[in-house]
């Protein structure tokens, strides 16, 4: 539940893969096969000498330095760049907005993730089978375009059953939707301690 592009993550990723799987096999090879390593020396002489060329065929007015050079250091640049893009792009989507309703051209009335978080707190106060919980809210992509959706999290005692837990999260959404007057994407995790019986999947509503 977060603004992070998957697609590009899972395609980065393989990539990334295949490169070290790639990586990992020629270097094996040229550890085992015979005539591996002596191919290996020759390709990178070889590699080597074509760099030198094409550096030489384009040299700067100060004739110390090739226009290749420049390209190449603009390319880790730009490759920086993007990569940095990329990093800050992980995770966000979070709002501190759950809910807002036009009130008929008087303004707008606003339910914030603090407001959430106190009314799953009292609800859930004397429950034996609840240690704690937490609330955030996040933007997601729903049938409209964007809205928000909630994230609850319910640390369960130890020894605490998971139906039961399950049950009174179901009983804690549909409370949420009467006090929001309409229904909100909410995701529920259940944690666990090491004694507790272990917890169903995730639960989205």
């Amino acid at each position: 539940m977060t603004g992070t592009h998957r697609a590009l993550n899972r395609a980065l990723l393989a990539l990334t893969g295949l490169l070290l799987i790639a990586a990992g096999a020629l270097a094996a090879a040229a550890g085992t096969l015979p005539g591996a390593a002596a191919e290996w020396a020759a390709t990178g002489r070889e590699s080597w000498g074509r760099i030198r060329e094409l550096l030489a065929a384009a040299p700067l007015p100060d004739g110390t330095t090739s226009w290749w050079t420049i390209a190449a250091v603009g390319g880790l640049l730009l490759g920086t760049a993007l990569m940095t893009g990329w990093a800050a792009s992980q995770g966000g989507g979070r709002t501190r907005i759950v809910a807002e309703t036009p009130d008929a051209g008087q303004g707008t009335t606003t339910v914030e993730t603090g407001l959430v978080s106190r009314l799953v707190a009292e609800a859930l106060a004397g429950n034996r089978l609840v240690l704690s919980t937490s609330v955030s809210a996040w933007r997601v992509r729903g049938p409209a375009g964007k809205e928000s959706a909630i994230k609850i999290r319910i640390q369960a005692r130890q020894g605490a059953c998971p139906r039961e837990l399950a049950d009174t999260a179901e009983q804690l959404i549909a409370g949420l939707d009467r006090m929001l007057g309409h229904p909100v994407p909410v995701l529920v995790r259940i944690t666990a301690g090491t004694r507790t019986r272990p917890a169903p999947p995730d639960r989205a509503h």
